[in-house]
């Protein structure tokens, strides 16, 4: 759950984030070490399988992903994501804001190139 509520975190301030997406994959990599674990344990003791540690594994791999994803595209677009915060921190007005955020798609529009698109 750690991992989860790290990556809601992030906002819009990318640096800082960074540092939360990182914290949010440690955490979950190690839930899901956790929870194999458990499981192993309770394999080798012939009991039941705890509930709890197979919900473990599979939030900590959901934020695992969540945070491997977030950080493949923090990486591809850390450019355009740095010059949208910066812009954001000077907007002082819901119209500045709204500027920033147009500015933000068309940098990103020129750099994804659409599905289907026909050359």
């Amino acid at each position: 759950m750690l991992s989860l509520l790290a990556l809601v975190g992030v906002g819009t301030n990318f640096h800082r984030g960074i540092y939360l997406v990182i914290f949010a994959l440690v955490v979950g990599v190690a839930a899901c070490w956790l929870g194999v674990t458990a499981m192993r344990r309770a394999r080798r003791s012939s009991s039941i399988r705890p509930a709890s540690a197979m919900l473990g594994t599979v939030v900590g791999a959901i934020g695992t992903v969540l945070s491997v994803l977030l950080l493949v595209a923090l990486a591809l677009f850390w450019k355009q994501l740095t010059t949208y915060s910066r812009c954001l921190s000077a907007a002082n007005t819901v119209t500045a804001q709204q500027a920033c955020t147009n500015q933000l798609n068309r940098s990103l529009n020129g750099d994804i190139p659409r599905l289907g698109a026909s050359r």
